[in-house]
């Protein structure tokens, strides 16, 4: 068994607040790479860091592009905790999550053999398993998942007579669009509402919003650290027409939005293509609604100006 370690959150993760919480002392499979310029938002690492010290369930909520599922592993990177992202879209099933009997050789011979799913695996290891886009589970999905939300909630598996108990560092996770209360905006098709006696069994919901202008300058120039004075004005205004896109996606007005990963992207086309608005065009611009490319052409004219907007094209 991998050896435990206490660590301090505020030297690991320059956090405003101190908390010591248990690490292991080598990477294993499944940890997490560290991404050296992910910024921790305080609120959200506290919650998850919560979650991995006293085997909390942590739900996070908030719009696409935030970074949640992100949160989670860059957290049990530097914990040098093993975790697994399952993604809940449609054709995710119990089978996937709970396993199945399977025709395997063995000695030569076809035998029938129970594989497990990654819910049994996970249980039975020191691992913090995510589910991504929680409010888009199947129901039958979300009630296999219910018998584990209790903090030491065992698992039967019916057709191997087997209760299987969660191992002492399993811990879970959650990531969702919406607050289980179903999607009335229309930006999250395919979410659902969830079973309020579940939402009940998640310990702590945490939400996490998109990044102020400043912080977030400082997550792309450490992306470029050899950015000279004029790219980084440029960048300034890369981000703040992606805050007013943000801005309007949260307001309705449009239904594509910016996030912090688009942003770099934008950044690293533009340095290969050397071209700030055609990098632009590849980047976001043809990925919007036709009808709501005048309104994200004029974010644009703000951020850069009339002559920009006019090389942008119509």
């Amino acid at each position: 068994m991998t050896k435990k370690i206490i660590v301090s959150a505020k030297e690991i993760f320059n956090l405003p607040f101190e908390m010591k919480v248990n690490a292991f002392a080598e990477k294993s499979e499944h940890v997490p790479e560290i991404d050296p310029t992910y910024k921790f938002d305080p609120e959200t690492t506290k919650a998850i860091l919560i979650g991995f010290m006293h085997n909390r369930r942590v739900m996070i909520q908030g719009y696409h592009g935030t970074g949640k599922s992100t949160h989670i592993e860059q957290v049990a990177a530097r914990l040098n905790w093993p975790c697994i992202r399952v993604n809940l879209d449609s054709q995710i099933s119990r089978i996937d999550l709970l396993g199945k009997d399977a025709i395997v050789l063995k000695d030569g011979k076809q035998i029938t053999e129970f594989k497990p799913g990654i819910l049994p695996y996970a249980l039975e290891h020191p691992v913090a398993l995510v589910f991504d886009e929680y409010d888009a589970g199947r129901p039958e999905v979300m009630f296999v998942i219910q018998r584990i939300l209790e903090a030491q909630g065992k698992l039967t598996l019916l057709d191997q007579n087997r209760v299987i108990k969660p191992h002492e560092d399993f811990r879970l996770f959650a990531t969702a669009n919406t607050i289980g209360l179903g999607d009335t905006s229309g930006l999250y098709h395919g979410t659902q509402p969830i079973n309020q006696g579940q939402m009940d069994r998640w310990n702590i919901v945490t939400t996490l919003n998109y990044l102020d202008e400043k912080a977030e300058e400082e997550i792309v120039f450490a992306k470029f650290p050899k950015l000279s004075a004029a790219e980084k004005k440029t960048i300034s205004q890369m981000i703040k027409l992606a805050d007013l896109s943000r801005q309007s996606f949260m307001s309705g007005d449009i239904s594509t939005v910016m996030s912090p990963r688009t942003v770099i992207t934008w950044a690293e086309n533009m340095f290969l293509f050397e071209d700030v608005e055609q990098a632009f065009k590849l980047s976001f611009l043809n990925k919007c609604d036709d009808a709501e490319k005048p309104v994200i052409r004029e974010f644009y004219q703000r951020c850069f100006g009339d002559e920009a907007i006019a090389r942008l094209g119509s």
